[in-house]
């Protein structure tokens, strides 16, 4: 049984107000949100005097299942992963698959060093460091005000 609630709104909407109720509720229900939005590892970018560093939290994955590629200064990250479990007992077979992928893809500045990009995943976070180019390593110094 569905509780309706009912307001005294007074908008002009095309929409009688139950039923603008019944689709925010439905929209809003997290059942429905969490499978309509498509699910992407969250990530932290931060750049030190040296380097770029990105973090793309993916636990559940091991280092096999990502593809690192660049193409010109576009960095792209792409994880998939397929498992499948089979039991065999009685008289019944069951199978349960799980699938799961993404692609990030980031632009690199042009102040990055393409030649040189180190990935390593550990504890379900994939790092990946940029290095800086020599030219783009500004040495920070006092100016004085004349």
């Amino acid at each position: 049984m569905a509780l309706v609630k009912f307001n005294e709104r007074k908008d002009s909407g095309l929409l009688n107000p139950v039923f603008n109720d019944i689709f925010e509720n439905f929209f809003n229900d997290s059942f429905v949100s969490d499978r309509m939005v498509s699910r992407v590892p969250a990530v932290n970018i931060s750049e030190t005097d040296g380097h770029y560093h990105i973090e793309l939290a993916a636990p559940g994955l091991k280092k096999e299942d990502f593809k690192i590629n660049l193409d010109r200064n576009m960095l792209t990250i792409s994880a998939e992963k397929q498992t499948e479990q089979t039991e065999n007992d009685r008289t019944y077979n069951k199978r349960e698959y799980s699938y799961t992928s993404f692609v990030r893809s980031f632009t690199l500045p042009d102040s990055a060093d393409d030649a040189n990009i180190e990935a390593e995943y550990t504890d379900g976070v994939l790092k990946i460091n940029v290095a800086k180019k020599e030219d783009a390593k500004m040495a920070s110094r006092q100016i004085e005000i004349k």
